[in-house]
């Protein structure tokens, strides 16, 4: 997903990287809102318009996409405590005055909500689903885009990857036809969608050039045999 430069968020990850070291896990998921703050600190220095993350499976992902919700009812409570926790929490940060650590907890409250208006801004941030053309993964995607809609996150483009053409080689047309089976309930069940499909290679897309050939074959078509005519080769 292509994420924009915040100016804020710099300014704030040195806060949240204190705070998230010592609450630990008193709140769910200040790790992956630290790691997350750093990452978007580090972005603001690279000289490039769009910036790549590669994210973890589904659970995990969403899990992530979860995280400000989470942190702000977390901090939003943290808030609401009564002050001579705040004395002990600054001594521990080193803090001097209670003020500092109110003020902490605010910017990190601003920088997770300012991380959630990214999420949910589609000139900034879209998410692409990539997935193989089996049953489990036709599932997990379709768990994925229902949860990215349900929570207004941009996604139009799945890229299905590794599919195989029929052949001579019995194995192959094989794999075709019960790919071709999958790939025509994605085709129906994603009209709306950018179905991108990609074939299995021979080898690992692995250095500068073979990711410059490979990224190609994401905007030019990939001749393959039509799902219906794969599928009624499947075997039973």
């Amino acid at each position: 997903m292509g994420i924009a430069a915040t100016k804020s968020l710099g300014a704030s990850s040195g806060m949240m990287a204190q705070l998230a070291s010592m609450l630990g896990t008193a709140i769910p998921g200040i790790d992956e809102a630290s790691s997350f703050a750093q990452m978007m600190s580090l972005v603001q220095k690279m000289p490039y318009s769009v910036v790549v993350f590669d994210t973890a499976p589904t659970g995990h992902t969403l899990r992530l996409l979860h995280m400000p919700e989470v942190l702000s009812t977390g901090i939003t409570k943290l808030l609401s405590l009564k002050s001579g926790l705040f004395g002990q929490l600054g001594a521990m940060l080193g803090l001097s005055e209670e003020a500092d650590i109110l003020g902490g907890l605010e910017q990190l409250k601003g920088t997770i909500e300012t991380i959630s208006a990214q999420f949910k801004d589609p000139d900034t941030t879209t998410f692409v689903c990539v997935c193989i053309a089996e049953f489990l993964s036709l599932y997990e995607t379709e768990r994925l885009v229902q949860e990215l809609t349900k929570m207004s996150l941009d996604t139009h483009n799945i890229i299905v990857n590794q599919l195989v053409n029929p052949s001579d080689c019995e194995l192959c047309s094989a794999r075709s036809a019960i790919q071709g089976k999958y790939l025509g309930q994605m085709m129906d069940l994603y009209e709306d969608f950018h179905l991108i499909r990609l074939p299995l290679l021979p080898r690992e897309v692995r250095g500068p050039e073979n990711i410059k050939q490979f990224s190609e074959m994401l905007v030019a078509p990939v001749p393959f045999a039509r799902p219906a005519a794969a599928a009624a080769a499947a075997p039973k």
